[in-house]
């Protein structure tokens, strides 16, 4: 069961009594909480049957009591439980999950943690409710959902400017969908958002990025590079070395990848590396340049100056003299 399912089950009014949303991924257990908060009672019926507690000063009896109360002037009532994994002797909700009353909808959002499988309270749920366990996106996930997220607001995206969001926000959904949204508010005179809206109303600059970063190393412009890292100096927030690393990881490993996909298609070979086929001209462009030999070294020195970033073998360099020592290694 995913969030999309439950809240569109709860659009043509198909209701079950309990709902247990866990895991790692905040951003859809927030939206089930949020639509149920907002949308399955109307104004006038939320005055009434709309009950919202937070665990740390939750008491477990008073949540049962709410949930085992009648709706008033309405069909049903809603019991929200925020935060339920700081509520002491949660356990002992197990008792109305087994025999909740059909009437209320209970939701329950158990961020950070999940229920043990083999526990009873897991059997009783999957039984009597629904369970929603999230976790989060793989990095090469996030720019399909990002490209869904602005579908649904009726937006478009170019390529790059889809590429800079993700490179720059990374794992974090919430955030992404803020800014999409600033984003639609912002442009609503276009049907798509490009780098330039991204520099203006994201704040990240279309010039001096990880990803214009990468794309200079890629084709060894040493002098770009530099520039870009002067930058990220005067600008720490733009491209904190913890940042810059990984990302340059993630594209000179696909580059790797590529040298095992002779004789694939592009499509095929996007699918493969979880790239937009835009941008596979620039992973190619760089698996020509360096050769399979040139990547390796790349990966290896990656690792390196990951090390030298945490302190080992190096103490005392700063950010930008790591990163530019690194470029010039990788270049010459």
């Amino acid at each position: 069961m995913s969030a999309a399912k439950i809240i569109g089950d709860w659009k043509k009014k198909l209701f079950k009594p309990v709902y247990w949303l866990e895991g790692e991924e905040e951003y859809f257990i927030d939206e089930v909480v949020n639509y149920a908060e907002n949308h399955i009672l109307n104004e006038a019926e939320a005055g009434f049957n709309l009950t919202v507690f937070y665990g740390k000063d939750a008491d477990w009896a008073a949540v049962i009591n709410a949930c085992r109360r009648y709706p008033m002037f309405a069909e049903r009532q809603v019991v929200v439980l925020k935060e339920a994994q700081q509520m002491r002797d949660i356990e002992k909700l197990e008792a109305y999950i087994e025999n909740p009353l059909t009437s209320t909808v209970f939701v329950v959002s158990y961020k950070d943690k999940k229920v043990d499988g083999r526990s009873r309270l897991a059997k009783v749920l999957k039984e009597k409710g629904e369970l929603l366990s999230t976790k989060k996106l793989y990095e090469n996930q996030l720019p399909e959902w990002a490209m869904e997220i602005v579908r649904q607001k009726g937006f478009a995206i170019t390529p790059k400017a889809l590429t800079l969001l993700v490179e720059h926000i990374g794992n974090d959904l919430t955030r992404i969908a803020s800014e999409i949204d600033k984003l639609s508010v912002n442009i609503q005179h276009r049907q798509e958002i490009n780098e330039d809206d991204i520099e203006t109303y994201v704040g990240i600059s279309k010039e001096y990025n990880v990803f214009e970063l990468q794309n200079a190393l890629a084709r060894k412009d040493l002098a770009t590079c530099l520039r870009i890292i002067q930058y990220f100096d005067a600008n720490p927030k733009a491209g904190p070395i913890q940042m810059v690393l990984p990302a340059l990881y993630n594209f000179f490993a696909k580059v790797y990848q590529l040298f095992g996909l002779s004789g694939v298609s592009d499509k095929d070979v996007a699918t493969a590396l979880g790239v937009n086929p835009f941008f596979l001209k620039d992973y190619r462009s760089a698996a020509r340049l360096y050769q399979y030999e040139g990547i390796e070294r790349i990966l290896l020195l990656l690792h390196v100056y990951n090390l030298k970033s945490l302190g080992i073998g190096s103490p005392g360099y700063s950010d930008a003299s790591l990163l530019k020592e690194m470029t010039y290694r990788m270049t010459a």
